[in-house]
């Protein structure tokens, strides 16, 4: 008889286990699928600067006025395998543990998806946790949009310094044009602060910031000359 009941409670139990997971899985999808089609009204880390951080400065463009200079910039700065990977960079993943095994600090391996779940879903800060989350929303925007509907989100809701979300916002702040008329130059200057907006500002460019501008134009030429475009249709 007591048998009876604990296989009973262990079924239970494993029922409704089954329940929650499904219920996470169909509540992950019905929150990404429809950003297929539709632009994000925020973000978690907008909504976090709408709060009273600091005054919030956003707009959205769609991706023919983003313009190439500014993605290709991104592309080359932040996650230059993003075209043909499933969401992680399992070559710079392990590289990042090898160096952290040799006593280096640990380094993030983020990609523009991983990136990009964080931004609209999740919150900042490093634990176990917000990584697992982190992981699983990337799967779902990989399984359920194309690249470059990815790539056009990132550019909208990324921020590019302390309050100004999306490539718009930055190129307007920065610049005073939008952002399909920005030169190589202006582009790669944006997508340098991306590690570090909080940080790094374009009005005031460092000597890091200037000697990363010159790689990232480096890398734009390279990529450029690889037809990096037909790698996100």
């Amino acid at each position: 008889m007591r048998h009876r009941k604990h296989r009973s409670r262990l079924c239970k139990a494993l029922v409704g286990t089954a329940a929650v997971v499904a219920a996470f899985i169909v509540t992950s999808v019905a929150l990404v699928l429809p950003l297929r089609f539709t632009t994000p009204a925020t973000t978690a880390f907008i909504l976090q600067d709408d709060s009273g951080r600091v005054p919030v400065a956003r707009a959205w463009l769609p991706w023919p006025q983003l313009g190439t200079r500014l993605p290709l910039a991104v592309v080359a700065a932040e996650d230059q395998k993003f075209g043909t990977h499933f969401g992680f960079d399992l070559e710079s993943i392990r590289q990042s543990v090898a160096d952290f095994s040799d006593g280096e600090s640990l380094r993030g391996a983020s990609t523009i998806t991983q990136q990009l779940a964080k931004n609209l879903f999740l919150w900042p800060g490093r634990s176990f946790v917000r990584k697992g989350l982190e992981a699983w929303f990337t799967v779902v925007l990989e399984s359920c949009l194309p690249k470059r509907r990815i790539l056009e989100l990132y550019l909208n809701v990324v921020e590019f310094g302390p309050g100004i979300y999306g490539a718009a916002a930055a190129s307007r702040h920065y610049f005073g044009r939008e952002p399909g008329r920005l030169n190589a130059a202006q582009a790669a200057l944006l997508a340098a602060v991306l590690p570090n907006p909080a940080r790094l500002d374009a009005a005031r460019p460092s000597r890091y910031l200037r000697e990363r501008q010159r790689w990232i134009l480096a890398q734009m030429a390279r990529l450029e000359r690889d037809g990096w475009l037909a790698t996100i249709d």
